[in-house]
C-alpha cells in the first residue's frame, strides 16, 4: 500500500518508520529537513509539499501538533488533492470539534475518514506499540485497523467522528491527575524514612497501582526503564501534556462536566510549564514537590 504520512516529528517519524517496516510504501512530508532526512534514512520517498506526497496514494496518516494546523492541512491540501479511494487518518491529538469538523468535509469531498488519537510516547512510537482510539464509521474502522495495526499494539474503535478524539482527552486527564498524586506520594514517602524502592515494590502490587507508578515510574533508578532514569527528557513532554489537559478542560466545560481533579493538574502542570519546564518529561513535576 503507498500511504502519504504528514508530520515526522517525535512521535510521527517512529511510526512513519513501522509502516515502511511493515511493507508499505511510504511519502514523507515535514517542514523540518533534519525530519525529512530521518525518514529518508528509514525508507521513506520524501516530499518538499503536501501536495506532491499525497498524490496517487491510498491513504493519508497525519501526525500534527493542533486542530488548527489539522484543519489547514486537510483543508488545503489534502481534501481535493489525494485520490478520492484514499482512506484519510488524523492520529493528531485535537479537539472534538475540529476533528468533526474536517470529517465533515472529507465526507463532502468524497473521503473516508478516521481520528484516531495514540496513547505510549516516544518509546511506543518507536518500537510499534502504540494503543489507537479510533472514531468513525464501522466502513472506515475497517480499512483504517489494518494500517494502524502496523504501528501499534491495540486498535480500539471508539465510535463515531470525534469519538477517538474524546477517548484521548478522557484517557490523558486520568494519565496528568495519576502522575500529580504518583509524585506526591513518593515524596511523601521519603520525607516518612520509606525506601522509595521498598514503596515502589509495595505500591505496585497494591491498591495505589497505576500506569505512572508500574510502567512510567517518576523516580530515577526505581521500577521499569522511564525519562526519569534520563533526566527526564525524551518520553511526552510537560508542554504536551498541558495541550491534552487544556483540550479536556475546554471539551469539559462544553458539556458541563465537573472535573475538579482534572481541573487541578491542569493548573499544575500549567504553572510547571510557565515555570520554564515544558521540553521536560511530564514525570518531572516530582521536582516541584
Amino acid at each position: 500500500m503507498k500511504i502519504a504520512f504528514i508530520g515526522l516529528g517525535n512521535m510521527g517519524g517512529g511510526m512513519a518508520a513501522n509502516l515502511v517496516k511493515a511493507g508499505h510504501s511510504v511519502n514523507a512530508f515535514d517542514l523540518a529537513p533534519a525530519a525529512l532526512d530521518r525518514a529518508k534514512e528509514n525508507g521513506c520517498e520524501t516530499f518538499t509539499t503536501v501536495r506532491e506526497a499525497v498524490a496517487g496514494v491510498d491513504a493519508v496518516v497525519s501526525m500534527l501538533p493542533n486542530g488548527k494546523i489539522v484543519d489547514s492541512v486537510y483543508g488545503a491540501d489534502v481534501i481535493g488533492h489525494a485520490p478520492t479511494a484514499a482512506l484519510l487518518l488524523d492520529c493528531s491529538t485535537i479537539d472534538v470539534d475540529t476533528a468533526r469538523k474536517v470529517a465533515s468535509a472529507a465526507e463532502a469531498g468524497g473521503y473516508s475518514m478516521v481520528d484516531a488519537p495514540v496513547s505510549g510516547g516516544i518509546a511506543a512510537a518507536n518500537g510499534g506499540t502504540l494503543t489507537f482510539m479510533v472514531g468513525g464509521s464501522d466502513e472506515a474502522f475497517a480499512r483504517a485497523e489494518p494500517i494502524l495495526s502496523a504501528m501499534g499494539k491495540a486498535v480500539i474503535h471508539a465510535g463515531g467522528s470525534g469519538a477517538g478524539q474524546a477517548a484521548k482527552i478522557c484517557n490523558n486527564m486520568i494519565l496528568g491527575a495519576t502522575m500529580i498524586a504518583t509524585c506526591e506520594a513518593f515524596a511523601m514517602a521519603e520525607k516518612l524514612g520509606l525506601d522509595l524502592q521498598t514503596f515502589f515494590d509495595i505500591s505496585s502490587k497494591a491498591s495505589g497501582q497505576s500506569w505512572s507508578m508500574t510502567s512510567y515510574c517518576p523516580v530515577p533508578g526505581v521500577g521499569p526503564q522511564s525519562p526519569a532514569d534520563n533526566g527526564y527528557q525524551g518520553g511526552f513532554a510537560t508542554a504536551l501534556m498541558l495541550k491534552d489537559l487544556t483540550l479536556a478542560m475546554e471539551a469539559a466545560q462544553s458539556v458541563g462536566a465537573n472535573v475538579p481533579m482534572g481541573a487541578r493538574a491542569a493548573e499544575l502542570y500549567a504553572a510547571f510549564d510557565k515555570a520554564g519546564q515544558g521540553g521536560m518529561d511530564f514525570s518531572a513535576i516530582i521536582k516541584t514537590l
